[in-house]
């Protein structure tokens, strides 16, 4: 089930599932966000508790299951953005109105830990989500174009694409205290670790927050699925790597067909090198293609790809070519 893709003059809600829209957040953040917004021809409205704030950052369940679900029956919204990700959207999952949102698809984006609502309502709803920039994201990511860019060949548009490396990256944590040094660098593209072709349905976005999805009704199932995984600042090697052990040993893991992997912070300490060396110690992974390094996670700029869409890649002699076919 895909959401009527999205046009000029469309009304968005800004929800806040996991952390609020704080002061912190609205002064550094908010003006270019709506700017940007504005630019794309879209109207934002914030949800009603959007702003409520408690001791975790968050705001109470009640609150955030009311703005969820008030955003999904409101007809005049066309698609629902999360303001950043947090740690706690995992705790609406027992309680959200699946036929409500079943009832009324439209457009669902965030990213992190976002991606426990994006896979759960798939796995509930067969309604694709989607893994792209938040609200916060719209406000703060350098090379906005290139973001922005694939925001619209995914959300405005059902035409096929393909996905091409950035020019320039930036390290930039959102949650990051002010004094946090942004580093700004040339791409140097994505990294081929296993060859091979691969055509299947997206699944994931941040792996330590999809393992929490692990043994309940909420996790999708993994059959013919093209895995893509990112991970934080606060990830290293020994994480990411024990992390991506705990899904393969999944039993439906072995039907899993390609593994794309986003770019990671520089804070993780991982290199091309020991990420190859990761991939190449689990034989589960030694006949499927696996390629890492692309424009998703919690880098700027970033694409918008669709949980439960489907994709197409290729990793030949040194090529790499992947496309969004289905979203």
């Amino acid at each position: 089930m895909i959401a009527k893709k999205l046009k000029p003059g469309d009304h968005i809600r800004v929800i806040a599932p996991a952390n609020s829209l704080s002061d912190d957040l609205v002064n550094k953040f908010k003006k270019t966000a709506l700017q940007n917004f504005k630019k794309m021809g879209l109207r934002l409205s914030f949800s009603n508790n959007a702003y409520e704030l408690d001791e975790f950052n968050s705001s109470s369940l009640a609150s955030r299951l009311s703005d969820l679900h008030e955003a999904f029956a409101d007809k005049s919204v066309k698609m629902i953005i999360a303001v950043c990700g947090g740690f706690n959207s995992n705790q609406l999952l027992k309680y959200i109105d699946y036929d409500l949102i079943k009832k009324n698809p439209k457009i669902f984006c965030g990213y992190s830990d976002i991606t426990a609502l994006s896979n759960a309502i798939f796995a509930k709803t067969a309604l694709v989500t989607y893994s792209g920039p938040d609200f916060l994201a719209f406000g703060e990511a350098l090379e906005f174009k290139y973001t922005a860019n694939y925001f619209k060949k995914c959300l405005f548009s059902p035409q096929a694409f393909t996905v091409k490396a950035s020019l320039e990256w930036e390290d930039a944590p959102l949650r990051s205290k002010p004094t946090s040094q942004k580093i700004h660098q040339k791409n140097n593209g994505f990294w081929l670790i296993n060859e091979g072709k691969a055509q299947g349905q997206i699944i994931g976005g941040n792996q330590c927050t999809l393992n929490l999805l692990q043994g309940t009704e909420f996790m999708p199932e993994l059959k013919n699925k093209i895995l893509f995984l990112e991970d934080d600042y606060e990830a290293h090697v020994a994480t990411i790597d024990r992390d991506l052990q705990s899904l393969i040993h999944l039993p439906d893991f072995k039907k899993v067909k390609a593994l794309v992997f986003g770019r990671l912070q520089i804070a993780s300490g991982m290199s091309k090198e020991l990420f190859t060396k990761i991939i190449k110690t689990k034989k589960e992974l030694n006949s499927i293609p696996v390629i890492a390094n692309v424009d998703f996670g919690h880098t700027a700029p970033l694409i918008t790809f669709p949980i439960g869409g489907t994709a197409k890649l290729s990793a030949l002699n040194n090529k790499i070519k992947l496309e969004i076919i289905k979203h």
